[in-house]
């Protein structure tokens, strides 16, 4: 799934899967190596309160097209020996 990493906060609404008429807060913690449709991907995380709190942890079904990512987590900082090679 090209665009969501891990610790990415993303809304999911209606338009990644029907089941979300009322959009949530999700942490992602990884997309999950789940058979599915072409363009649909389950992702396993956190589903967050409206303050930011953890309320429950879920793997849902989704297509990443449809998702909004609200906070997207900066790439983890090279070390001296990962930039030599």
């Amino acid at each position: 799934m090209a665009g969501v990493r891990a610790g990415d906060l993303i809304t999911v609404t209606r338009a990644a899967s029907p089941q979300f008429v009322s959009p949530i807060l999700f942490r992602v913690i990884r997309q999950l190596d789940w058979t599915t449709y072409d363009g649909w991907v389950w992702l396993d995380g956190y589903q967050l309160s409206a303050t930011g709190d953890a309320v429950a942890r879920r793997s849902i079904f989704v297509r990443p097209a449809g998702l909004v990512v609200q906070r997207r987590v900066a790439p983890a900082a090279m070390t001296v020996g990962q930039q030599r090679r």
